[in-house]
């Protein structure tokens, strides 16, 4: 079984969502040995963000491509792999003012491709990928879920969805700077709902 764990969080191992992410990972990998991990960790390595030139390149052909563009092509295939090949993907997900990471959307940016992640037909797009179950460790310092300020939600299941990827379970530790009482609950909380999940 391959698990890909993408970190979005900018303090990279400090963020919190990063911990929930490795947590989880942890404990998955203890009750699924045979579990092969990859991890994407965007503070580690910035994921370019989409410009003109990076864009054209995936609408080139593959023979009239320069040298930059092919090499930015290359770049989102081996995103792309990591995600075809994955069955389970954890995503560390902090909230940064009322959205996701820059960084995040770079990377949902760079493995939109059409013809290789979703395709369009006549009855709209269609996603090409599928097997895959995400898990998302949501990481707030307030409280958001279930209220329209949170974006995240609908916004990362939609993505997944676009891609063909239906399966999206949201694991939440919210109100993590509302003191430490909130922060530790919040903690333990998010920690019992992954012991369950990960055995």
């Amino acid at each position: 079984m391959n698990v890909l764990q993408i970190n979005s969080s900018i303090f990279t191992d400090g963020g919190q969502s990063t911990r929930l992410a490795t947590d989880f990972v942890e404990r998955w990998t203890q009750n699924h040995p045979d579990s092969q991990v990859t991890v994407r960790d965007f503070a580690a390595e910035e994921v370019p963000h989409l410009s003109a030139e990076t864009f054209q390149a995936f609408l080139a052909k593959p023979e009239e491509r320069n040298a930059d563009q092919q090499a930015a092509v290359d770049y989102s295939d081996r995103l792309i792999a990591e995600l075809h090949a994955a069955d389970v993907v954890v995503l560390g997900l902090p909230m940064y003012n009322f959205g996701v990471p820059s960084q995040l959307k770079a990377y949902f940016d760079h493995v939109a491709r059409a013809g290789i992640t979703f395709k369009y037909t006549e009855n709209g797009p269609v996603g090409l990928l599928g097997k895959q179950k995400v898990y998302v460790l949501a990481a707030r310092g307030g409280k958001y879920q279930g209220t329209p300020r949170d974006t995240q939600t609908k916004y990362v299941t939609d993505f997944f969805n676009f891609l063909g990827i239906t399966d999206v379970e949201f694991i939440y530790a919210e109100g993590l700077n509302m003191g430490d009482t909130p922060r530790e609950q919040a903690l333990s909380d998010a920690h019992k709902v992954i012991d369950q999940i990960a055995a």
